[in-house]
């Protein structure tokens, strides 16, 4: 199936049903008063975290969602049916944003959440509940309140704890296979990736983390050049970013300039995201003769300025690639436990997430209303879709 990780829907919650006015007619019960009843509460919508999903494409084509109206009352005071409640299933880490104010709606990062999305209205009154001493026959009813209607967009990020980066070709497919049983599509082209790739990476008896490898990042791509500015937002739930460098590039060009290129396009994607863990990791240096390897991975640490944690390896033959995973392993199970310590770190770190998130979404959108005006300008794009915009590519399982 295809791999949609963004879709717009509209949602509609149930309205509440109608109060009735009825008097009670019997034989031989004169003044009988009155017995209408409730109206019955509208559905509400709530979206539920299911781990079977891993796409969107059920909610790109059909834009419109409607929870249950509840009943109207009825007379010898009977209740009107509770309208049923909606559950949208979608695939864990997703999140759901109001389009119209921008407000996070709910964040679905646990198998099983579930979280209210949309009200129901509330049910209307009968006549039976405006007697009173004085008032013996009321004929007033109220009616059911209309449910929320929101339009919001559904955001999958896949859930990992370390994110590859790079520039198309650097080797993080044939990295996350060499480390996992993931098996990725690996060739010797460039955007062989089209897809997040996820594998289970296991360090030793009951430890293991999850490795993310998106589409590679080209120059320009904060623009709109290339696939990688469509997924560099499932990096925002990340600890750790691996920041991929071929040091034996087929196109020729310097590694030190293709590490700068990836470092200011995640800067102008968000600041926020590029100021996050990053690890510098320098792959395929088994393609580098020995001879020129220091002088090839001092000039990438010199042009960057860095000063984090710098990792020579070849994924291929996996040289380099435990010693990176074990120190992978010990960073999460620290970062745990601070987290678990201390509610204050914690906070702060969902707060980081949520920047991420708001960032990232402002950068595309503008690059999207870029785009747009773009071919509004354009004879040549009279006829352009806008639905064609978005990166539509074929899942395979493994």
């Amino acid at each position: 199936m295809k791999f949609v990780d963004e879709a717009t829907v509209t949602i509609e919650a149930g309205k509440g049903g109608n109060g009735c006015m009825s008097f009670r007619r019997e034989k031989f019960i004169a003044k009988g008063g009155p017995d209408g009843g409730d109206g019955g509460d509208g559905g509400s919508v709530f979206v539920e975290a299911d781990e079977s999903l891993n796409t969107l494409i059920d909610y790109r084509f059909q834009p419109r969602y409607s929870a249950q109206n509840g009943k109207g009352g009825q007379s010898r005071n009977c209740t009107g049916a509770k309208g049923d409640d909606l559950i949208m299933k979608v695939p864990v880490g997703t999140t759901v944003v109001d389009i119209d104010t921008d407000e996070v709606l709910a964040d679905l990062t646990k198998v099983g959440q579930v979280e209210k999305i949309a009200q129901g209205g509330f049910h209307g009154l009968g006549n039976t509940r405006f007697k009173s001493s004085v008032n013996r026959a009321p004929r007033q009813t109220t009616s059911g309140s209309l449910g929320e209607t929101r339009n919001v967009k559904l955001e999958l990020k896949v859930l990992a704890d370390v994110g590859l980066l790079g520039l198309p070709n650097a080797g993080k497919s044939t990295f996350i296979r060499s480390v996992s049983a993931a098996t990725p599509k690996v060739a010797d082209y460039p955007f062989t990736t089209l897809v997040p790739n996820l594998g289970v990476v296991s360090t030793e008896k009951h430890k293991s983390f999850v490795i993310a490898d998106i589409p590679g990042i080209i120059e320009g791509a904060a623009e709109g050049a290339g696939l990688g500015i469509q997924f560099l937002k499932h990096l925002a739930r990340n600890r750790i970013l691996l920041h991929l460098v071929d040091m034996a590039p087929w196109d020729g060009v310097a590694p030190a300039d293709s590490a700068q290129v990836i470092v200011r396009e995640l800067e102008k994607f968000s600041p926020t995201l590029a100021a996050q863990p990053r690890w510098l990791v320098l792959n395929k240096l088994d393609m580098v003769p020995e001879a020129e390897q220091e002088e090839r991975c001092q000039a990438v640490v010199d042009a960057l300025g860095w000063d984090g944690p710098v990792y020579r390896i070849s994924a291929i033959n996996k040289m380099g690639t435990q010693q990176l995973v074990r120190d992978i392993q010990v960073f999460l199970d620290q970062l745990a436990v601070q987290l678990a310590e201390d509610s204050e770190l914690a906070e702060a770190e969902l707060q980081v997430r949520r920047s991420i998130d708001r960032e990232g979404r402002e950068r595309i959108e503008q690059m999207r209303a870029e785009i747009r005006a773009k071919r509004r300008g354009d004879d040549d794009f009279d006829d352009f879709d806008d639905d064609d915009y978005d990166v539509e590519v074929e899942y395979v399982k493994n």
